[in-house]
């Protein structure tokens, strides 16, 4: 059973998420575990405009990119992205708009799918961001999976920390400065490991 973590980053908070995710889904008998990127659109110019740490590129660059056709092989896909202006990354939206292909031909109907994100702050759009994403998987055939209550972390009250029901997620401050507390790596291993479980019977 193929698992893939795709996901856009650009300073490495999702990346860290990511890396969690496929921490717990490693956790599941039988799973094999992916980590791939959406190819970056933005020029080295913009991108140092913005504010990308080449410190924290030299730890994701080595992930490889992700093509449509790793997807037909996988059995589950979790999807993950930053949150701008309360929905996903563009890097993220023109990867998904290149699969038109596996649109046409149904290659990614029962597959489970999951989306993980980051945001600027507590509202910065998390919960957004992965309900605007969900439509593309359902368009695409698949089984969406969120991150249930048995997660009992989302019911903490003692801090501020990002998840939902939705999925996963991280606070990463206005300049980018947090990095992903526990509870919110612990809420993105749970995803993993929830998501292959589904993936697991699915195939079964």
């Amino acid at each position: 059973m193929l698992v893939l973590v795709v996901y856009y980053t650009m300073n490495g908070h999702t990346h860290s998420l990511a890396e969690a995710v496929a921490e717990g889904a490693r956790r599941v008998e039988g799973a094999d575990v992916a980590l791939r990127r959406v190819p970056e659109t933005l020029s080295a110019a913009e991108l140092k405009r913005r504010g990308a740490l080449a410190e924290a590129a030299k730890v994701f660059e080595t992930v490889p990119f992700c093509t449509p056709e790793e997807l037909e092989e996988a059995d589950a896909v979790i999807f993950g992205t930053p949150s701008y202006l309360g929905n996903m990354a563009g890097q993220m939206r023109i990867f998904l708009d290149s699969l038109g292909d596996q649109w046409k031909r149904n290659a990614l109907v029962g597959k489970a799918g999951s989306v993980f994100v980051s945001s600027g702050s507590q509202h910065g759009g998390q919960e957004s961001t992965i309900l605007n994403f969900h439509p593309t998987l359902l368009h695409l055939g698949m089984v969406v999976v969120g991150l249930p209550y048995t997660f009992e972390s989302q019911r903490r009250i003692d801090e501020v920390a990002g998840g939902s029901p939705y999925g996963a997620s991280t606070i990463v401050g206005r300049a980018g400065e947090r990095t992903p507390s526990e509870t919110e790596l612990a809420g993105a291993r749970f995803l993993g490991k929830h998501v292959a479980e589904i993936a697991s019977k699915l195939a079964r």
